[in-house]
């Protein structure tokens, strides 16, 4: 997987959520449409696999975290930017969303969750804020930040 081709993916699905509120109903769209078991989430969650593999995606670590940036916002990606992580029983840093967060959440050993969710999207409205918890195994989480907004704070 190219990372060219993982930005095509996730340009193909910022395309579909491009404009519409962060809320309960794009969680529950996500989920029905793209969610677990549909072939959008096996293709992002092989295209992160395979970018971890090769070295581009969650090249950085800190704090028991593997992390990285390869997208930032642009119009492309309907300005969004593009984070994963890879955590395993962990509490990350404490942060809030002034334009919200789109996660998905990708479990890779045990029964991980994330903030206490499952396999599938998580969304997160504006002004919302959160320790991000992997509980329960290993997972790899995708967030998606309109406008690549995150204020990380001292919790």
């Amino acid at each position: 997987m190219s990372k060219e081709n993982f930005h095509q993916l996730v340009a193909d699905l910022t395309a579909q959520i491009a404009g519409r509120p962060l809320d309960n109903a794009l969680d529950q769209w996500l989920n029905a449409t793209h969610g677990a078991g549909s072939p959008t989430f096996a293709a992002l969650q092989n295209a992160c696999l395979e970018g971890v593999a090769e070295g581009w995606l969650c090249e950085r670590e800190g704090g028991g975290i593997r992390y990285g940036r390869p997208f930032k916002p642009e119009d492309a990606l309907h300005r969004f930017s593009v984070d994963v992580v890879d955590m395993r029983d962990l509490a990350g840093p404490h942060h809030t969303h002034p334009n919200g967060e789109i996660d998905l959440i990708m479990p890779l050993e045990g029964d991980a969750t994330f903030d206490g969710r499952p396999a599938g999207w998580c969304v997160y409205p504006p002004g919302s804020a959160h320790h991000p918890t992997v509980a329960q195994g290993r997972a790899m989480v995708l967030y998606l930040l309109p406008e690549g907004q995150i204020q990380f704070t001292r919790h």
